[in-house]
């Protein structure tokens, strides 16, 4: 090993899902958004006069979070915007978890909370899910050095009820909790009614899913105002102009139209539902989810196979090879038309494998 590498800070970095560059496919894989964003985006980019760009955008965002207090009736003060939710949650782990004492999050739930405190050397334990892949609110009460939990959790989807959320929040004054609420949007309770209850809680949403933006990146957090501002004391050490001037327009913009955005929310909610039925019909087996996807096991089909049957015939879910949940797809919601194909691919598959059988 070269002298200067024993210097290095090494992290097993976050696996992404695949995004496959090939015509034809149904990607159901990264729980991105089947819809196009409001058309007031397309308005911007079609609109934007190039000549701004040679100044550098707004530090703060102003814009994006008036219009964001706006839309959550939430003070300007206390709300914090990122480069996505992963920027946001990252300057948070960062920010807030410098104590010797270990934070806590589930065991099985988003993959990059594990990858950003071994980056930044925090101490960590996770809390196993019970069997029916729930998270158990006592592990929660106890001493540490802050708690981050996944409203709805992924890749489950399952929603733990705002009122044993609470009791952790109310348990753990000494230290932050974060509530990362990326997928609340499709069915589950907000925390964010509790942020003017609780000084110690941060609540993470993103426009990545619900509001059809993953490739723009806009995260935002709530939180009390001194916690707004230690988050953005440390983003303005790190990187004073996180978000571009056409994002915070587009972004602008998809708030604001809320008919679209409730529109677009109940289309792949029914889907969803739809797909449910049909996966049980076939007799898949998963909890309920509150999420824009599913995650499912067939108890007389092994999910790595189905997995790669699936990617030959051109549709990508996604599969985790992992303890516990290494017999679980999780499925995207996407359009009617690519949830039916979806659904005519098992129906076929299911019933030539349990022949074989």
């Amino acid at each position: 090993m070269p002298a200067w590498e024993m210097n290095v800070r090494k992290v097993i970095p976050y696996t992404p899902g695949e995004q496959p560059d090939r015509a034809g496919i149904i990607k159901l894989n990264t729980n991105e958004n089947p819809y196009p964003p409001a058309p007031g985006v397309a308005r911007v980019l079609q609109g934007m006069d190039a000549g701004k760009l040679r100044k550098y955008p707004d530090p703060a965002a102003g814009e994006l979070v008036s219009a964001l207090s706006e839309r959550y009736q939430m003070p300007k003060e206390q709300i914090f915007v990122g480069v996505g939710s992963d920027d946001v949650l990252a300057m948070s782990f960062l920010t807030f978890f410098n104590g010797d004492k270990p934070i806590l999050f589930p065991d099985i739930t988003y993959s990059f909370y594990d990858v950003w405190a071994g980056l930044f050397q925090i101490p960590y334990e996770c809390q196993p899910l019970d069997g029916e892949f729930e998270i158990v609110t006592k592990d929660y009460l106890k001493p540490c050095g802050g708690i981050v939990i996944p409203n709805p959790n992924a890749p489950t989807g399952a929603e733990k009820d705002l009122q044993e959320l609470e009791r952790i929040i109310a348990a753990n004054s000494d230290v932050i909790v974060i509530i990362d609420e990326a997928y609340i949007d499709f069915g589950g309770e907000s925390a964010v009614r509790l942020v003017s209850q609780y000084d110690n809680l941060l609540v993470v949403q993103t426009f990545s899913k619900s509001r059809s933006l993953a490739g723009m990146r806009i995260g935002y957090a709530f939180g009390n105002e001194k916690l707004i501002k230690y988050l953005n004391d440390a983003k303005y050490s790190f990187n004073s102009y996180t978000m571009n001037t056409v994002t915070i327009a587009m972004g602008v913009e998809a708030v604001r139209d809320e008919a679209y955005f409730q529109e677009t929310v109940g289309k792949v909610v029914a889907t969803r539902e739809w797909t449910k039925g049909e996966l049980h019909r076939l007799g898949f087996v998963f909890q309920d989810s509150k999420s824009n996807f599913i995650f499912a096991s067939h108890p007389k089909c092994q999910a790595k196979k189905l997995f790669e049957a699936l990617k030959e015939r051109g549709i990508y879910v996604r599969y985790f090879a992992k303890p516990r949940i290494d017999n679980y797809l999780r499925i995207s919601i996407g359009t009617d038309e690519e949830m039916k194909a979806l659904v005519a691919f098992l129906d076929k598959y299911i019933g030539e494998n349990l022949w074989l059988n």
